[in-house]
């Protein structure tokens, strides 16, 4: 039988472990998938949250290592393509849910989760189409299984497709789901990678209102969408870098401590990915999920070593 006491302690001191320099985000994530699968996690849905939120402070904590001045110039650049590639993978997911006969409510989660910002959009858009708690923890778990195979493979991936950083950085920001394993497998390609995988992918993220917000209109919903404030919290952060460099003395060692919290937020992805969560994905949901984003990677990877998507 578990201990859940001697199984809490492990968890805490793995969770502190990759606090350390030396546990690098790979290390991590598959730590915390060997650990939720062998032995489950002892935290049960807590550790959702703290990763979310752990997440979050991360990101604006990467915003102390950013020129203001590149981020809006990114972010300009990748306003147009985001926007087809948003387009693209919603029709692809509409008719993947159609042909794999998913209900219409888990199947628009996948789809949106898919499109835009992987568990944030999701718990966007569940209130506006009024999503049963069921169906969004189906397309939670789906999502969440394809962005923990994402961070192991896409950074490989890149290298055996010759991407240079900046290739690589645009094409883990469109074809990723959630942005804490873009972050992850951009950090595992390089700086420049970082830093273009996380602005693009913000730029992406800011689709979250607009969308749900037409989605509730269709919907007839009062559901409430709320504003990304982590997204501002990015912006006002380069924003400081950017205009008092004198301190870099400070933003520097703010910037190193948010890219190593990201480490630990990768272990807490990994332990939530439990025997139970494979088993509640289903295996229809789980297909519309990874053709959907086996389409929209080769799409994306295509346009960008073509030169397209520059």
């Amino acid at each position: 039988m578990k201990n859940p006491a001697f199984l809490k302690t492990v968890f805490w001191i793995l969770l502190l472990a990759c606090c350390l320099p030396v546990t690098t985000a790979p290390i991590a994530l598959v730590g915390g998938i060997v650990f939720g699968i062998a032995v489950g996690n002892p935290w049960g849905s807590a550790t959702s949250s703290w990763s979310r939120r752990l997440l979050q402070a991360s990101v604006v904590g990467l915003g102390f290592g950013m020129n203001l001045p590149e981020v809006i110039k990114t972010g300009r650049e990748a306003f147009l393509y985001t926007a087809v590639s948003i387009s693209f993978t919603l029709l692809i997911g509409y008719l993947l849910g159609r042909f794999f006969n998913i209900p219409r409510r888990t199947s628009s989660l996948i789809t949106f989760g898919s499109a835009i910002c992987g568990g944030s959009a999701i718990a966007a858009m569940a209130p506006v189409i009024k999503a049963e708690p069921e169906e969004t923890g189906v397309a939670l778990a789906t999502v969440f299984t394809l962005n923990s195979v994402a961070l192991i493979l896409f950074p490989p991936l890149g290298h055996i497709l010759g991407m240079g950083e900046r290739q690589f950085g645009l094409w883990s920001a469109l074809a990723i789901h959630d942005t804490s394993s873009v972050v992850g497998a951009a950090s595992a390609y390089g700086s420049l990678a970082l830093a273009v995988g996380t602005t693009v992918k913000l730029t992406r993220a800011l689709w979250i209102m607009p969308s749900a917000l037409v989605a509730a209109w269709f919907a007839k919903s009062e559901g409430k969408v709320k504003l990304p404030l982590f997204i501002i919290g990015f912006i006002a952060a380069a924003t400081l870098r950017t205009v008092l460099p004198g301190l870099n003395q400070l933003w520097f060692p703010l910037n190193s401590i948010a890219r190593q919290s990201l480490v630990a937020t990768l272990f807490l992805i990994g332990s939530g990915l439990t025997r139970e969560v494979l088993a509640r994905t289903g295996i229809k949901p789980l297909a519309q999920g990874i053709v959907l984003w086996i389409i929209v990677s080769a799409a994306s990877s295509m346009a960008i070593l073509a030169g397209w998507i520059n």
